[in-house]
């Protein structure tokens, strides 16, 4: 496992991931895997969050007590992005956003 996660999760977004590992049943051996998918060209990165297990090219870290994964391939898109939760009466989910460190 390692330490240096290129995300910034906010308490709200882990207590919801949490949240839904324990209420849904995911097994033991998953982990919040946040990576990108599809076009990371002229449009920008696509974020993905969902649980899954551990790939041989991914990269594993513990954020508070929940199993972090990312893809080596996808540090560089993630670096400086933060994962947020919103819940209110226009929309519900996981957010990225640049980080302003």
């Amino acid at each position: 496992m390692n330490s240096d996660i290129p995300v910034n999760i906010t308490a709200k977004a882990l207590e919801e991931a949490k949240n839904i590992f324990t209420t849904k049943n995911i097994p033991a051996n998953y982990g919040l895997r946040i990576g990108v998918k599809g076009s990371t060209g002229c449009a920008g990165a696509n974020f993905v969050i969902g649980f899954d297990t551990e790939e041989k090219d991914d990269s594993c870290f513990v954020y508070d007590t929940l199993k972090v994964i990312i893809k080596k391939g996808h540090y560089l898109y993630l670096a400086g992005q933060k994962v947020d939760y919103v819940s209110n009466n226009e929309e519900q989910g996981f957010v990225f956003t640049k980080d302003n460190l």
